[in-house]
């Protein structure tokens, strides 16, 4: 099947996490006398572990830069990840679009692929994937790329990957 992009809102990828965007509909304030504009809560940076005087797994929020390689097409997307113990953000250190390829939870806590969904994100738009979103990993496009990370550090893992079955293969046509 052939995936075809949709363009990234708030609504379309409410159901996969945040939309991380300093724009008109944002919630914003003056900050620092007035010389700066604070685009407040754009997303939320959740995880488990480390967060109680039990916790013995010292697991923390990290910020991190991930240097993503230009993908070719047309690509076969076989493969979802998620992170079950803590939400991941990217947001784009070039001016350069990408990609983001997501799908609910479905029967048997794996990923519903028959909902799979493929966004196209420009380059003044980040993403904050929930806690335990299914979701591929970086889809840079045009050439190298890098991007902030926001996401759980430490404490074990946090990495669950589910590859499709041989027959349920999906494909991004070459892009521009």
């Amino acid at each position: 099947m052939i995936l075809i992009p949709e363009t990234l809102t708030v609504e379309a990828f409410a159901p996969f996490g945040d939309v991380i965007e300093a724009n008109e509909a944002a919630h914003s304030f003056l900050i620092n006398g007035g010389t700066t504009q604070r685009f407040h809560n754009l997303a939320e940076v959740a995880f488990e572990g480390g967060d109680s005087a039990q916790s013995t797994d010292n697991a923390r929020a990290g910020i991190s830069v991930f240097r993503g390689q230009a993908r070719r097409f047309p690509m076969p997307i076989n493969m979802l990840e998620r992170h079950p113990k803590g939400s991941q953000a990217f947001v784009p250190l070039q001016d350069l679009p990408y990609l983001v390829v997501v799908a609910p939870n479905g029967d048997n806590d794996q990923p519903d692929l028959a909902k799979l969904r493929l966004f196209y994100v420009h380059s003044k738009q980040g993403v904050n994937y929930r806690q335990g979103t299914w979701h591929h990993p970086l889809l840079a496009l045009q050439e190298t790329s890098d991007f902030l990370v926001v996401d759980r550090i430490g404490g074990g893992a946090n990495c669950d990957e589910f590859f499709f079955p041989e027959e349920g293969i999906f494909t991004i046509e070459k892009w521009k």
